[in-house]
């Protein structure tokens, strides 16, 4: 009786993820399908703008007789806000004149493949917020992180607000910030996975509050899964407040992650105040007893990051080896400030 049990609730199994398999497909082809159609209303409403005496009066009444017409036959959706926004995304998103003049040619192809061309994967919320990033190459960076990382639109928004690509690019030469809107943040060695500063507005910690070094650990470890999207691709949670005995004498590292891209061991330190050359050498030494002690042979070297309130670069600079790549100090921050706060902060670190 429980073989046959057994049996029935394999079949069963199997039908409902060939279903979830089946529905999951077709919520993303009619997805790319709504986006592909959204990009050619746009195309067919700046076709026929161009077309109008006065573009701008043209434009206005164009649209709100089509809006009028599509709400009257197909109901919600079609308000003059919204075709607007279908005219932007083509304009943002408008393929080259001679991949147009392909694609005209091939009237006879699927949908399919021309949906494959364009190349939409994202959904109409994403690219609707996509499309108001006027920098061209930041607008690419954000596409390929959120198609790479699975971000929802809220997720993606986050991001954005927090300066992601301004933070990334702060620590890149010229050659490295056009790679960033080609194939996304790319880690090939530590200092790719540092920022500064660290975003960690979803503590819930105001600025202005007083707390301990043990309450800051103790909501990052509340709320880890927004830290770890915050440190970045490839890191895996290794365990807190992590003991080690040297000389008969213990010592704790607050944090300790591992990154799998980098293959190597992750040490952060946290302190609520301002970091002193102490902080460093504590790091140091932590840093040394992973490589020395607990790394594999196969394993690269540990990075270790002091995660700090406030810090003087000039003694962070001084304190650490020339050509240092191990050690870290970046300064974190529990508020979300404003984009542009965020881009006077990185204009004067560059100063």
């Amino acid at each position: 009786m429980s073989e046959i049990k057994k049996v029935n609730t394999d079949f069963y199994n199997k039908v409902v993820e060939l279903l979830k398999q089946a529905r999951n497909s077709v919520v993303r082809t009619i997805n790319k399908t709504m986006v592909y159609t959204y990009f050619e209303i746009g195309k067919i409403i700046v076709e026929e703008e161009q077309k109008g005496k006065s573009r701008a009066e043209y434009g206005k009444g164009l649209l709100k007789g089509l809006s009028e017409k599509l709400t009257k036959e197909f109901g919600k959706g079609f308000s003059v806000d919204n075709l607007e926004n279908m005219r932007k995304f083509y304009l943002t998103y408008s393929i080259s004149e001679t991949s147009s003049r392909k694609l005209d040619s091939e009237k006879s192809e699927t949908v399919s493949r021309i949906l494959d061309k364009l190349d939409f994967k994202l959904s109409w919320s994403h690219y609707l917020f996509l499309s108001k990033i006027d920098n061209p190459e930041e607008r690419k960076f954000y596409e390929i992180e959120a198609i790479n990382n699975n971000w929802s639109v809220r997720e993606l928004q986050r991001q954005f607000n927090s300066a992601l690509y301004e933070r990334l690019v702060l620590s890149r030469d010229k050659k490295e910030i056009r790679k960033l809107s080609k194939k996304g943040q790319v880690i090939e060695k530590p200092k790719d996975t540092v920022k500064d500063p660290y975003i960690l507005e979803f503590l819930g910690l105001p600025e202005e509050k007083k707390y301990s070094e043990t309450e800051l650990e103790q909501k990052i470890i509340d709320k880890l899964e927004h830290f770890l999207l915050e440190l970045g691709k490839g890191f895996t949670f290794v365990g807190r407040q992590v003991r080690f005995t040297f000389k008969e004498k213990h010592f704790r590292v607050d944090l300790v992650f591992y990154n799998r891209i980098l293959q190597c061991f992750v040490l952060i330190d946290l302190k609520i105040g301002e970091i002193s050359h102490q902080d460093l050498g504590q790091m140091q030494m932590y840093v040394n007893y992973y490589d020395r002690k607990i790394k594999l042979p196969n394993e690269n070297p540990t990075i270790g990051i002091v995660l700090c309130k406030t810090k003087d670069d000039a003694l962070v600079e001084m304190t650490l080896p020339e050509n240092n790549e191990q050690i870290y100090a970046s300064k974190y921050l529990t508020v979300l400030p404003s984009k542009e706060e965020l881009k006077k902060l990185i204009e004067n670190k560059k100063e």
